[in-house]
């Protein structure tokens, strides 16, 4: 706790005027040893930018997976990497250099890209849950429904909607005075750490928020729930051989939808009952909730998808042998 309290001290306002910086807190519980962490870190980073870059590289290079649910998983991909490369370079600065002071500038920026990318990764979810449904209960008519124009809109879609949900929340924060040490519980800017340093009425935050987790993430959830919820019913009408390998094309998004929404959920009810709970749970959970799902994603789908799995062989495959035949 000793650099938790040196931190404490190297932020010291007083009033709103001439507010310019946050501190990020790392991982005090750690010590000493935080220097250590930075190189898992580093492998996480590199093993989401290469799987989601292979993702996307792969689908946009392959021609038998120009399709809906490809392009979507494409999407994700993409979002994944603008994720990690919003905070992992950032948590390294702290890690390797002390360097735990962010402009409140750059904090508005981090805060809202973090927020409105993982708005836009909800609705791609619900995307390819609806694809799903389509693709099992109204096969004949997936092609025709599911367009690459269709496609295309929903993803324009979704980013329009993250950033339009999310847009208030940087202007929410800087209208607010704040009169303490700003010492943040994460490695990162999230607005429901933020609002709460702040000496002013923080309850118009409290309730956009609210709001946001409500029309967006309790939203998407409930359509996600009920594109299964149809999915199932189709699919209980097939034959056991029938319905393994109709259910089996599902498993893959599931997972995805599992790696997002159960650490949200988790870092929501820290923030909002976990105010007696130890600060490491907090810290664990917000780097569970952006660091894991970049990760797992490709690494879900490259397992699961079997198109995705032959391209990823035979690249690799062709890399290897390529030199021996040039020798």
């Amino acid at each position: 706790m000793k650099i938790f309290r040196s931190s404490m001290s190297a932020l010291n306002v007083t009033s709103d005027t001439g507010f310019t910086a946050f501190i990020l807190i790392g991982f005090p519980s750690l010590g000493e040893a935080q220097f250590w962490i930075s190189f898992p870190l580093c492998c996480i980073y590199l093993i989401a930018i290469t799987g989601n870059c292979t993702i996307v590289f792969i689908i946009k290079t392959e021609s038998s997976l120009h399709e809906p649910m490809y392009f979507f998983l494409a999407m994700l991909a993409a979002i994944d990497i603008l994720v990690v490369n919003s905070v992992i370079p950032k948590m390294l600065g702290i890690l390797w250099f002390n360097a735990r002071e962010i402009s409140f500038n750059a904090c508005l920026v981090q805060m809202y890209c973090i927020h409105s990318l993982s708005a836009t990764e909800s609705t791609i979810l619900v995307a390819m849950a609806y694809d799903r449904y389509v693709a099992i209960c109204n096969p004949l008519r997936h092609a025709s429904i599911l367009t690459g124009s269709v496609v295309a809109k929903i993803g324009l879609v979704a980013v329009i909607r993250g950033a339009a949900l999310m847009a208030p929340l940087p202007c929410l924060i800087n209208r607010l005075p704040y009169c303490k040490a700003t010492v943040l519980s994460h490695s990162y800017c999230l607005h429901q750490d933020v609002m709460k340093f702040s000496c002013a009425d923080i309850s118009v935050n409290i309730i956009y928020g609210l709001i946001v987790i409500i029309s967006a993430m309790g939203v998407d959830s409930l359509l996600i729930f009920l594109s299964y919820f149809l999915i199932l019913k189709a699919v209980l009408r097939l034959s056991w051989e029938a319905r393994l390998k109709t259910f089996s094309t599902c498993i893959s998004h599931l997972c995805a939808v599992l790696i997002f929404y159960i650490p949200f959920i988790g870092l929501s009810m820290v923030h909002r009952f976990g105010k007696h709970s130890a600060p490491s749970i907090a810290i664990a959970m917000a780097n569970v909730y952006l660091l894991v799902p970049p990760v797992l994603n490709p690494l879900v789908y490259g397992l699961k998808t079997k198109q995705i799995r032959q391209r990823v062989l035979k690249v690799f495959h062709h890399n290897v042998t390529r030199p021996a035949r040039l020798s």
